[in-house]
C-alpha cells in the first residue's frame, strides 16, 4: 500500500471513529448503561449482520434498537411475532386491483414490514415455522418472495430478534439454520442499583427523546465498506478457525471437555464472523487491525448458539457459553 493510501484509510478510520463516539453518545442519552450491550449490538450493524437479543422484559430491548434505528435515520418496522402471525403478515401479499387504463383486472403487490433498513423481530420464537422460515429467506437472501415474484430488500438491511429467556411456553425453538444467520447472541443482564436509579429518574420526568441521525444511508454504506475492507493478519484468521475447529466433538483439534459435553460445533460460518466482529471491534477502539484479543472478546456471544450440548451436557449443568469460555482457556494455555 502507497504512503497516500495509506493516509487515506487511516483518515477514512478517524472519521469512522468519530462518527461512531457521537452515535454511542446519542445512544446513552436514551438507554441508560448496557455498554457492552451497545457496542455488540453496534459491531452487528456496522458489518451489516443479524443480532439476537435475549433478555427478560424491561430491559431497554427496544428502545435500544429503536434509537439505534434514529441514530442512522433509518427506516424502522417492529414485528411482534405471535403463534397466529402469518407470512404473509410479514413480507407482504398481492391484491386485486384496477390498474389498468381501461380499468383491467392486476394484482398489486403490498410489501410487509419486513421492507425496512432495520426490522425488530419482537418474540421472534412465538412465531410457528413457516413464518421463520419467511423471516429467514429475508436474512440470508435479502429478498422476499410473494406469488413467484422476488422483491429486493434495500441496502443496509438488519434485523434484530429478541427473545425472552423465562417464558418457553407456546414457543418454537428456532431452526439451527435460522439461529446461525444471527452474527451474536447478545443476553441483557439487569442494570446496576445507580443505573436503575437513573432510569427511574429518566422515565419519570417525561419521554427520554431519540439521539439525532449521525450518519445518512450512503455515508454508512461507505463505511461499512471500510469496516470489511480492514485487513486481517493470517494468525488472527487462523486462532478463529482453531476456536470452531476445537468446538466440534469429532475434530482432533477437540479437547475431552468438547468431545463429552457438545453434539455439534461451529462451522465456518462462525470463523467467518468472529473475523468480522473482531475487524469491527478493532474500528471501534480506534485501531486499523484486529488482534487475537478481538477474536477472544466478541468469542462468546459470536459462537455460544452456535455450539450444541448433548443430553450430558444438560444433566451436568454445562451450558452452551460454559463450553467457550472452556474453549478460549484451553486457546490461551
Amino acid at each position: 500500500m502507497s504512503e497516500r493510501n495509506t493516509e487515506l484509510a487511516t483518515a477514512e478510520a478517524q472519521l469512522f471513529v468519530e462518527r461512531v463516539k457521537a452515535i454511542r453518545a446519542g445512544l446513552h442519552e436514551a438507554v441508560v448503561g448496557q455498554d457492552q450491550t451497545i457496542d455488540l449490538l453496534l459491531s452487528c450493524v456496522l458489518t451489516g449482520s443479524h443480532a439476537l437479543l435475549v433478555g427478560v422484559p424491561g430491559l431497554a430491548k427496544t428502545l435500544m434498537v429503536k434509537a439505534l434505528a434514529a441514530a442512522f435515520h433509518w427506516k424502522f418496522t417492529r414485528i411482534q411475532f405471535t403463534p397466529d402471525l402469518m407470512p404473509a403478515d410479514i413480507t407482504g401479499y398481492e391484491l386485486l386491483g384496477r390498474g389498468g387504463a381501461d380499468g383491467t383486472p392486476t394484482m398489486t403487490f403490498r410489501p410487509g414490514p419486513v421492507f425496512a433498513n432495520l426490522v425488530l423481530a419482537d418474540e421472534i420464537n412465538r412465531a410457528a415455522p413457516k413464518t421463520q422460515s419467511a423471516m429467514l429467506e429475508a436474512m440470508a437472501e435479502k429478498h422476499v418472495t410473494v406469488g413467484g415474484q422476488t422483491y429486493s430488500l434495500e441496502e443496509p438491511f438488519v434485523v434484530v430478534a429478541t427473545q425472552n429467556p423465562i417464558e418457553q411456553e407456546g414457543t418454537y425453538p428456532l431452526p439451527e439454520a435460522q439461529l446461525d444467520r444471527f452474527m451474536m447472541e447478545i443476553r441483557i443482564d439487569y442494570p446496576s442499583p445507580e443505573q436503575e436509579e437513573e432510569i427511574v429518574l429518566n422515565t419519570t420526568a417525561g419521554t427520554p427523546p431519540l439521539p439525532s441521525a449521525v450518519f445518512d444511508r450512503a455515508t454508512f454504506l461507505r463505511l461499512r465498506e471500510l469496516v470489511l475492507a480492514v485487513p486481517v493478519p493470517r494468525h488472527v484468521v487462523a486462532y478463529a478457525v482453531q476456536l470452531c475447529g476445537a468446538s466440534r466433538p469429532a475434530d482432533k483439534r477437540a479437547g475431552n471437555y468438547i468431545q463429552s459435553y457438545v453434539a455439534w460445533g461451529a462451522g465456518p460460518r462462525g470463523a467467518q464472523n468472529l473475523v468480522l466482529a473482531a475487524k469491527a471491534r478493532a474500528l471501534l477502539e480506534g485501531r486499523t487491525a484486529p488482534t487475537e484479543a478481538d477474536v477472544r472478546a466478541v468469542a462468546v456471544p459470536v459462537l455460544r448458539h452456535r455450539v450444541l450440548v448433548n443430553h450430558r451436557a444438560v444433566g451436568d449443568g454445562v451450558s452452551s457459553t460454559d463450553v467457550v469460555s472452556r474453549l478460549l482457556e484451553e486457546a490461551a494455555a
